[in-house]
């Protein structure tokens, strides 16, 4: 009986697809049905790289050498991965499988990592895409029901490989070319360029340099304390006309650079009363969709200040192995999935109501971070407008000095603490 080969990007893929599907026995490293074969890369299982007869060694680098163009893109195995190609590649050759499904993410990227895939086994068998913009069951059914043509992938394949092999020489060129002219006074002084490497560094230099070059320059804001009937409100004065200044970045509406003028400003507004109108509509939202990688990664830089890479490591965690300590994976369904948020909202309760309730050290941690980091927008502004009803006395302050940021978490800003408490915190960072 003929069969079709199914090639997700990542094994968590594969597990999802042969759920949905269903009637799936597991061999080792691949799933089968009577209809599918049904397996996984693991990322990039391939790279391009120089034909061995036209490889220069690596000690003579030289700009006689360049531009280093190839006759053709040699294709080469991963080493840590090489043994899952090898899996691919019998499952390929194998007799009964008469089609592939190319089920890898649905990108640029997915598309390379199958086509490389494809081209190294040098197969002529017939590809349909599978093009998945949701990892639910009913939309992996679905994209199953409307499968791609190999001849509508064409453009994007074919943009794929171009973006891979002129990254490779940029990246091939650019670092034998520096690497030659470094090591012209002697030794082999390795300079890396890289399309994506060369101009993230050079952002970063240009911000040192920026930093390095910083002058310190004081300035003054104007803080009121406005009594209302929800309570007094302390309330920050800023320039209406305010517009940004081109070659002064540190220019803010509510900063003075003048203190007489900040003072004739406080004491003209002193004892005054002040009046505020407020309009609210209402509205209605769609509830969310399920997270995936990239909506979690936000979420989770918005509540804890995570690192980008701390971020995808662990939603990758998640993904990939987080499935095989649970039954049945992770909640597939609305239903469970708003059972098992029911159950956490809770569990978040008792641990805000008392930390130490069943909540070991990594995880008080994580709620300390979550205070720390808690963004000016969870908080409410209702309380603003209140206050605004009434004038109050009107103080003025020295703030310190514009200090550059350098590399801070972002919205790294203490909200929970009064308004000349958080900006003088700020500026202790920043130094």
């Amino acid at each position: 009986m003929v069969k079709s080969l199914i090639i997700a990007e990542k094994p968590s893929v594969a597990a999802d697809i042969a759920r949905a599907l269903g009637g799936f026995a597991r061999h080792d490293d691949y799933f089968e049905s009577s209809r599918y074969v049904l397996s996984s890369a693991v990322g990039h299982l391939l790279e391009i790289g120089m034909p061995e007869e036209e490889e220069v060694k690596r000690g003579k680098w030289t700009f006689a050498h360049l531009p280093a163009i190839p006759s053709k893109f040699a294709l080469k195995p991963i080493e840590k991965s090489e043994s899952r190609l090898r899996l691919l590649l019998k499952l390929l050759k194998r007799k009964d499988v008469t089609e592939l499904i190319n089920a890898c993410d649905a990108g640029r990227e997915g598309e390379l990592i199958f086509r490389y895939i494809a081209q190294y086994a040098k197969t002529s068998k017939p590809i349909r895409r599978l093009w998945l913009q949701s990892m639910t069951q009913g939309a992996i059914r679905d994209a199953f029901g409307h499968l791609r043509s190999d001849e509508a992938m064409r453009p994007l394949a074919d943009a794929a490989v171009c973006r891979s092999e002129s990254d490779w020489l940029v990246g091939i060129n650019g670092t034998r070319a520096m690497t030659a002219f470094n090591s012209k006074s002697g030794g082999f002084q390795l300079t890396t360029v890289g399309r994506v490497q060369t101009p993230t560094l050079a952002i970063l230099v240009e911000r040192e340099e920026k930093i390095r070059a910083f002058k310190p320059r004081a300035y003054w804001e104007i803080l009121g304390t406005f009594i209302a009937a929800g309570g007094p409100y302390e309330g920050r004065w800023f320039d209406e006309k305010f517009k940004k200044i081109e070659d002064d970045p540190d220019s803010r509406a509510e900063r003075l650079w003048d203190e007489a003028k900040a003072r004739a400003i406080a004491a003209k507004c002193e004892g005054q009363p002040g009046v505020v109108s407020e309009e609210t509509k209402p509205s209605t939202q769609v509830s969310p969709l399920l997270y995936d990688l990239t909506s979690l990664q936000r979420d989770t830089d918005d509540a804890f200040a995570c690192a980008s890479a701390v971020r995808k490591t662990q939603g990758t965690d998640l993904s990939e192995n987080g499935r095989a300590r649970t039954a049945g994976g992770l909640p597939a369904d609305r239903t469970r999935h708003a059972r098992v948020a029911a159950r956490n909202h809770r569990l978040l309760d008792v641990r805000r109501a008392d930390p130490q309730v069943e909540v070991g050290e990594a995880q008080q941690a994580d709620l300390r971070r979550q205070q720390d980091f808690r963004s000016l927008r969870d908080h409410s502004n209702a309380a603003a407008a209140q206050a605004l009803d009434r004038a109050g006395n009107q103080t003025l302050r020295p703030c310190g000095q514009a200090i550059p940021r350098r590399l801070l978490p972002a919205r790294r800003i203490f909200a929970d603490q009064p308004h000349h408490t958080r900006g003088r915190r700020a500026v202790q960072d920043r130094r």
